[in-house]
């Protein structure tokens, strides 16, 4: 095996043989990488013969002024330090999961419930961190988040899926649309037209009609950005929650309620077999809040 590769099966069991090499090539001597790791000279030159011994190659040459590392030395001591890079990743992802939340959503939070849920959740439990990530599980199964809400169902039984809300839909018209002088609309006023969707993670589809009366055209987006963006520049119409009009206004586009249209339930979504210890408490606060709409 060569010896880079021997680093990854051998020299990762002991961070602090990396940390030692890494030190010493930094700061030229034992005594001055001793110092920098608060540590003492007999431990660094331990943890770095070890590191030769594991690995069968010699990584620094000592001499009466200090220690400078051989060619290969210097290879892997570039290797190390994207190991402990990560592994500082690692240690950040673990401190950040033990003193705050992470909830995502792909098209809205909560709308205007949003605010109320974060200082309320901030005063009593600590920091809510909300993330954006536009795939079905809103950055659950990428492992961004610990908590997820979602607007359309989720059938993975990995997953656990709680109701918390429900919002009324709105459509979304380009600022000139003729459709946005009005107060209120129906669904059959906007069958006919052309509709942005997000067959990833949006709410609407062509269900939402009887057969037959649906859109004229669908225009598929991907993520609010595209969406907002296709609206605005009046290339289709959208159908969303009224959530996304309370959190993402737009100088382009006017929203209008749908009122035949069904009303999109809103779920929060954790890990089955890995619940976020704030999870039930999380809950409790989104679902009072939606029941007295405050």
């Amino acid at each position: 095996m060569h010896p880079i590769s021997q680093l990854y099966a051998v020299g990762m069991t002991d961070l602090r043989q990396l940390r030692a090499l890494t030190a010493v090539v930094d700061e030229g001597t034992f005594t001055d990488a001793a110092i920098a790791l608060r540590t003492s000279q007999a431990s660094v030159s331990r943890a770095v013969a070890d590191l030769e011994r594991d690995l069968g190659v010699r990584l620094l040459l000592r001499t009466s002024r200090g220690a400078r590392p051989t060619v290969l030395g210097r290879r892997v001591a570039e290797h190390a330090r994207r190991v402990l890079a990560e592994v500082a990743i690692i240690e950040r992802l673990a401190e950040q999961r033990s003193d705050q939340l992470r909830v995502g959503f792909a098209w809205s939070v909560f709308g205007r419930l949003t605010t109320p849920i974060q200082r309320r959740w901030q005063a009593d439990h600590g920091a809510v961190v909300f993330v954006q990530s536009n795939t079905p599980t809103a950055g659950l199964l990428e492992g961004e988040v610990e908590l997820a809400v979602v607007r359309r169902p989720l059938p993975d039984a990995r997953f656990e899926t709680s109701l918390v809300g429900a919002e009324p839909r709105c459509a979304a018209l380009a600022v000139d649309d003729p459709l946005a002088r009005r107060r209120r609309l129906t669904l059959a006023d906007l069958g006919r037209r052309a509709v942005a969707i997000d067959r990833a993670t949006g709410t609407t589809s062509t269900e939402l009609w009887p057969t037959g009366a649906g859109p004229s055209d669908l225009r598929e987006v991907h993520g609010m950005e595209e969406w907002l963006t296709v609206v605005a520049a009046g290339e289709a119409v959208g159908i969303t929650s009224r959530a996304t009009a309370d959190q993402f206004p737009h100088p382009g586009i006017r929203y209008r309620p749908v009122l035949d249209a069904p009303p999109i339930a809103v779920w929060l979504v954790w890990w089955r077999d890995d619940p976020p210890a704030g999870a039930g408490a999380f809950r409790e606060l989104v679902c009072r809040l939606y029941a007295d709409g405050s």
